[in-house]
């Protein structure tokens, strides 16, 4: 019997997050800093519908939230209690949503009490830095963290002060180096709460387990990782392999994705290919052939037909919007 598949709503992009929960929209496209208590003074009567949606988002979202009280939020696929203030991580592909509340009244007065603040990244913002490389190596990106990271009070104090820098820095004009001062910035909240993360960690071990399907997707987001982080010309993996090294079958292996991810086995395998034909078109200099071979396509047309239909660009498209993005 297949799962019950969640509806999921995809978002693409910075700006679609701020329209689906009709937020201020972003004064840079591929990041943007969010009062969470600002998005609500109003009082209200009933909870929005887009805040009960199941979410997949493309972008990466770093957020502080206090005062969900008895609400739990359905973190990647584990629900948090967020009583108290944690720091919770999103990557590509990954999604949040409310998993439960005694009654609507309940959750009214808890979505009016939150508070806090989210940080929503887009990859291509990291694309051309090392940072884009080694974001998805913090273990607090990964399906294999089971729980949101707890802060001490000095601890919330750096990174808040840090928030209001890089809120600072999207509100001046863009320049020659909004660019690189925004990802420096972004690199050192993710290097203070690797800290953090550790320090909570150190005395004790992840509670992870070894259930279906929490460990079959860590195994799967690992292998497909590992395997795009090849150098040089490899084949593209097919939903048989991986299906074959998880000793699942095919069938299996999709309805489980698109139970907890919203995205099939395929659609997890384009999505990674896409991440490194980026990085590849914006850090080496190999013409778009050059990089369709060493990507594994045996037909350099094949590449360019599914990154446009990914993107909207054609690579080199890509390739030019990030060197003139750049100068």
């Amino acid at each position: 019997m297949k799962a019950k598949l969640t509806p999921f709503t995809v978002l693409e992009t910075v700006t679609e997050y701020t329209r689906f929960y009709d937020l201020p929209a972003p004064l840079h496209p591929l990041l943007t800093v969010l009062d969470l208590q600002a998005t609500h003074q109003q009082p209200i009567d009933v909870i929005p519908p887009a805040v009960l949606t199941p979410v997949i988002q493309q972008f990466y979202l770093i957020s502080l939230k206090q005062g969900l009280g008895k609400a739990a939020i359905r973190y990647g696929h584990t629900s948090y209690d967020f009583n108290e203030g944690v720091l919770s991580f999103l990557a590509p592909g990954q999604g949040c949503w409310l998993a439960n509340a005694a009654s609507a009244e309940e959750l009214v007065e808890i979505f009016e009490s939150l508070k806090g603040w989210s940080v929503l990244v887009h990859p291509d913002l990291l694309s051309k830095y090392p940072l884009g490389q080694k974001i998805m190596r913090y273990g607090f990106f990964s399906y294999a963290t089971n729980e949101a990271l707890h802060l001490s009070a000095a601890e919330e104090a750096t990174l808040n002060q840090l928030i209001d820098t890089i809120r600072a820095e999207v509100e001046r004009p863009i320049d020659l180096f909004s660019q690189d001062v925004l990802v420096a910035q972004i690199d050192l909240l993710l290097t203070y709460a690797d800290r953090f993360y550790h320090r909570q960690f150190v005395t004790r071990r992840t509670a992870e387990s070894n259930r279906e399907p929490d460990s079959l997707l860590m195994r799967f987001e690992s292998r497909l990782v590992a395997h795009f982080a090849q150098p040089g010309e490899h084949s593209i993996p097919t939903v048989q392999e991986l299906a074959d090294e998880l000793n699942v079958s095919t069938a299996y292996l999709s309805d489980m994705l698109r139970t907890l991810t919203g995205q099939n086995t395929q659609q997890h395998i384009h999505q990674a290919l896409i991440e490194k034909a980026k990085r590849l078109l914006m850090v080496t200099s190999a013409s778009v052939n050059e990089t369709a071979y060493q990507l594994g396509f045996e037909y350099p047309q094949y590449f360019s037909r599914l990154f446009k239909k990914k993107t909207g660009m054609t690579p080199a498209e890509f390739r030019l919007s990030m060197q003139i993005a750049s100068s």
